[in-house]
C-alpha cells in the first residue's frame, strides 16, 4: 500500500493521470531510467501523451535544474531543421543575417525532446547520430567542432522499425535511440483511466474558466467509456473543454456526448470491422472503405434472407421457392409456442449479461455485435 501511495504521489507531481496497470508499469519504468543519461524512444499513437512522459523523465533526472527543449521535427521544413537543431553562422545561407544558436546548444546540460523524429531526413539523421555517439556537432556554415551534453529523448507515432526496413530511417540511429523504449498505449486499451482523466480535465477547465458545471449523467459516462477515442487523451481534452462550456450548468447527457464526438458513428460501428488501410492516400482509402462497406452490407443481406427463409419454412412447413408467404394467425403462433423475435433477442442478451456478470465487452464479442449496438439494445429492452 505504501508503494502504491508513493507512485500515486509521484504521478500527481508529474501530471500523469491513470490507475491502469499499463500506466503503473510506465511510471515504474520512468522512475528507474530517469536518473541515467541513456537515450529514450517513446512511441505511441498521436494524442497519447508522449510529451508528458518525456517531461516526467526530465523532472525526475539530475538535469531538472536545466532546460528541457522540445523540437517538433515534423513542423520544421526539411531544409531548415539542421539549422534549427545545430545553429548556423552569419551568412551561412540566404537569410542568415546573424549567428544563431541551435536547440542542442540551448539544451546543453539539460534534455532535448525530438518529437516526430520519423519525419527527419537521412542527412540530418547522420548528424544526429554523431551527437548521440560523440556529443559533437557543427553549426551550419562553420567548420568548428562543438561539444554538447544533452540527454536525447525521441518520440514518434510511426513504426521506425518498418522505416528501417524501407531504408528511410537509419538502422544505427534507430538502435541508438531505443536504448530504452517506452510505448504509450492508446486510451481505448486502458479505458479504466477515463474516469480519472475526465475528473482531472474538468477540474482544469473549471479552474481556468471560472464557471459552474453540473457533471455527467451515468448514461453519458457509459457512452464515454464505450467510445473508441481515436484521438486518445488529446481528443478527450478537447471534448471536455467544449462540453463543459456548452453545457451551461446543465448535466451532460448521453445524447450531448454523441453530438460532440465527431467520430462516434464511424469508430464504433465501422472501424470494428473495416480497418483503415495503410500506405495509401486518403482518396484511395475512402474508396476502399466504401467498397468494403458495400461488400459487408451485401453479405449481411444475404444472411438475413437465408434466416428469413428458414423462419418461414418453420412456420408453414417446406414450401416451394415461388410460393408467397402468408402471415400466420396469432392463434396458430401461440399453438406453435413461437415467440416474437424481439422477445428472443431480449432473452438472449439478458442471459449473456448474466453469464458474463454485466461485462458488455465480452457480451458484445460473444453475440458478434458492436458495443454500441449492445448498449442501444440494453437501453431499448430495459436491461440496464
Amino acid at each position: 500500500m505504501a508503494i502504491l501511495n508513493k507512485y500515486k504521489k509521484i504521478q500527481e507531481e508529474l501530471g500523469i493521470v491513470g490507475q491502469s496497470e499499463q500506466i503503473r508499469e510506465l511510471v515504474e519504468l520512468v522512475i528507474s531510467i530517469a536518473p541515467t543519461n541513456i537515450s529514450v524512444l517513446i512511441t505511441g499513437e498521436s494524442g497519447t501523451g508522449k510529451e508528458v512522459f518525456a517531461k516526467a523523465i526530465h523532472q525526475l533526472s539530475p538535469r531538472k535544474q536545466k532546460s528541457m527543449v522540445t523540437v517538433n521535427c515534423g513542423a520544421i521544413p526539411e531544409g531548415l531543421l539542421e539549422s534549427e537543431l545545430f545553429g548556423h553562422e552569419k551568412g551561412a545561407f540566404t537569410g542568415a543575417i546573424a549567428t544563431k544558436k541551435g536547440y542542442f546548444e540551448l539544451a546543453d546540460g539539460g534534455t532535448i525532446l525530438l518529437d516526430e523524429i520519423g519525419e527527419m531526413s537521412l542527412q540530418t539523421q547522420v548528424k544526429l547520430l554523431r551527437v548521440l555517439e560523440a556529443g559533437e556537432y557543427m553549426r551550419v556554415g562553420s567548420g568548428e567542432l562543438r561539444t554538447v551534453d544533452a540527454r536525447v529523448i525521441a518520440a514518434t507515432n510511426r513504426d521506425l522499425g518498418q522505416m528501417v526496413k524501407q531504408r528511410v530511417f537509419r538502422k544505427d540511429l534507430y538502435y541508438r535511440l531505443k536504448a530504452v523504449a517506452i510505448h504509450i498505449p492508446p486510451l481505448r486499451e486502458r479505458r479504466e483511466d477515463i474516469p480519472l482523466l475526465l475528473e482531472a480535465l474538468v477540474k482544469e477547465v473549471l479552474s481556468r474558466e471560472g464557471i459552474e458545471f453540473a457533471g455527467f449523467t451515468e448514461e453519458a459516462i457509459e457512452t464515454l467509456y464505450q467510445y473508441s477515442w481515436p484521438g486518445n487523451v488529446r481528443e478527450l481534452r478537447n471534448f471536455v473543454e467544449t462540453i463543459v462550456i456548452l453545457a451551461r450548468g446543465q448535466k451532460v447527457t448521453s445524447q450531448m456526448v454523441r453530438e460532440h464526438l465527431s467520430h462516434y458513428e464511424e469508430t464504433v460501428e465501422v472501424s470494428t470491422t473495416l480497418p483503415m488501410p495503410l500506405g495509401i492516400n486518403v482518396q484511395e482509402a475512402e474508396r476502399e472503405l466504401v467498397y468494403k462497406a458495400l461488400v459487408s452490407l451485401g453479405l449481411e443481406i444475404k444472411e438475413m434472407k437465408a434466416l428469413l427463409l428458414q423462419f418461414f419454412e418453420r412456420l408453414n412447413g417446406n414450401f416451394p421457392g415461388g410460393m408467397v408467404y402468408e402471415p400466420v394467425e396469432s392463434s396458430v403462433a401461440q399453438d406453435m409456442e413461437i415467440k416474437p423475435l424481439e422477445e428472443i433477442e431480449r432473452e438472449t442478451i439478458a442471459r449473456a449479461l448474466d453469464k458474463f456478470r454485466g461485462n458488455r465487452r465480452k457480451v458484445a464479442r460473444v453475440l458478434n455485435i458492436s458495443e454500441r449496438t449492445l448498449y442501444r439494445k440494453i437501453k431499448e429492452y430495459g436491461l440496464a
